[in-house]
């Protein structure tokens, strides 16, 4: 007789063996960076942020053994998931970095701390965190009932069509952390910021991702382009256009900008006050944890009915 904690005898999935491969690979190299010698990284001297040494190699063996867990138990568990979801945070934080090299290769600059190894190890990281992500999902999908092509547990018919009153107040809460980040910058006197050509260009990307973005996600002209843009007037938004940016800004804001804070708590040095490190970081936060919550709203309001249940 099936118990609820019985497991499922059968081959593992494609994507548990993408994870397994994954974490044996990128733990490989972890684990041989850690007890050898690890390269020095350019001038920043190191990869990863926090989850170092062994620490790093904890965080793949975690990974791999997760995923087997997450294909093989056959009912649902919070705790289980929960578990998988922090291991696959923590992954993300750990190559926070990525964040600025990424906006960097967009202003076509890398920066005198780039270091091209260093680059390649933050995207085995993110990689690994990508594949038990959706590992995570899919055991979701599978022990909680929900429709395994569209992820929804809804009923028909419960579809909202206007932005959730939460997610309005998120999105404003974004627009509200990047004035907050600029007032503190005021405070500071912005002649101590380096005013080049490429720190201007990421200060005009920031009001576009804080101010532009979480409010394109929550009013309607966030999904049918306004009457004043050429061309496109009335015509529907691409989700991705809102979607790729808004999750992704979202995640990648609160996983550097976390992990700058718990620098600052132990002590790290900055020719910044803490105070206005703890009011800038605060402030960047609010603004990912914004986009991110936007962003989830847009995604559930704005996908098309399913064809596999019809939701």
């Amino acid at each position: 007789m099936t118990t609820s904690t019985q497991i499922v005898g059968r081959s593992l999935h494609g994507l548990t063996y993408a994870v397994l491969g994954w974490a044996v690979a990128y733990g490989g190299v972890r684990l041989a960076w850690t007890v050898g010698e690890a390269p020095e990284f350019g001038r920043l001297g190191l990869d990863l942020l926090g989850f170092t040494g062994w620490w790093s190699v904890a965080l793949c063996a975690a990974a791999g053994g997760l995923a087997v867990a997450l294909d093989r138990v056959a009912t649902w568990r919070p705790a289980l998931a929960a578990l998988a979801w922090t291991v696959a945070g923590a992954l993300v934080a750990a190559a926070a970095i990525l964040l600025p090299e990424l906006v960097g290769f967009l202003l076509f600059t890398v920066g005198p701390f780039f270091d091209p190894l260093a680059f390649v190890s933050r995207l085995g990281c993110v990689t690994g965190a990508v594949l038990l992500s959706l590992a995570t999902a899919r055991y979701q999908r599978r022990t909680r009932g929900d429709c395994p092509a569209c992820c929804r547990t809804v009923r028909p018919g419960t579809r909202r069509s206007a932005p959730a009153r939460w997610a309005r107040w998120a999105a404003w809460a974004a627009v509200g952390g990047l004035v907050t980040r600029f007032a503190a910058q005021f405070a500071v006197g912005f002649d101590r910021v380096d005013q080049s050509a490429s720190l201007l260009g990421l200060e005009i990307g920031l009001v576009l991702a804080g101010v532009l973005l979480p409010l394109a996600l929550v009013y309607h002209w966030g999904e049918v382009w306004p009457g004043w843009v050429p061309l496109l007037a009335g015509r529907t938004i691409p989700r991705p256009l809102l979607l790729v940016p808004g999750f992704g800004l979202g995640a990648g804001i609160v996983a550097y900008f976390g992990m700058g804070m718990v620098q600052v708590t132990s002590g790290s040095h900055s020719e910044f006050s803490d105070a206005f490190l703890w009011v800038a970081m605060s402030a960047y936060l609010v603004m990912g944890m914004g986009l991110v919550i936007g962003s989830t709203d847009y995604h559930l309001r704005t996908r098309g009915q399913c064809g596999a249940c019809g939701r």
